[in-house]
């Protein structure tokens, strides 16, 4: 398995990316970037990060997931964080990022979030 990869689909309107391994490195995450950038680009800003299967991020890991949530609100979307892990709910509570995105414990119930905003 590659250290980062990741997995996308569509429900209801917002764009789901799934990602699995480590996501420490930006070159990593450009192919997702770029397609982020697409989807926002034709009007699809609504975001589920489904981390349940990360095993671990860095700060440049963080700063990509910053980054989705940057481009999304200002475009008027929004990102919400689905499935988390133990060690990288962990890191956001210490970062103090839960502060900032929305925290859900499925896919369902974020794509509900996103709805009501």
């Amino acid at each position: 398995m590659k250290a980062f990869e990741y997995l996308q689909e569509e429900k209801l309107g917002v764009i789901i990316f799934t990602l699995k391994g480590e996501l420490i490195d930006k070159d990593q995450s450009a192919e997702m970037m770029g397609k982020a950038d697409a989807f926002i680009a034709a009007g699809k800003n609504k975001f589920v990060l489904e981390l349940s299967e990360l095993k671990y991020v860095n700060s440049s890991g963080l700063n990509i997931l910053i980054n989705i949530l940057t481009r999304a609100r200002k475009s008027g979307g929004d990102v919400a964080i689905a499935g988390i892990s133990k060690k990288v709910n962990e890191l956001l509570l210490m970062t103090k990022l839960n502060t900032i995105f929305n925290i859900s414990d499925t896919i369902s119930n974020a794509i509900e979030m996103l709805e009501k905003e």
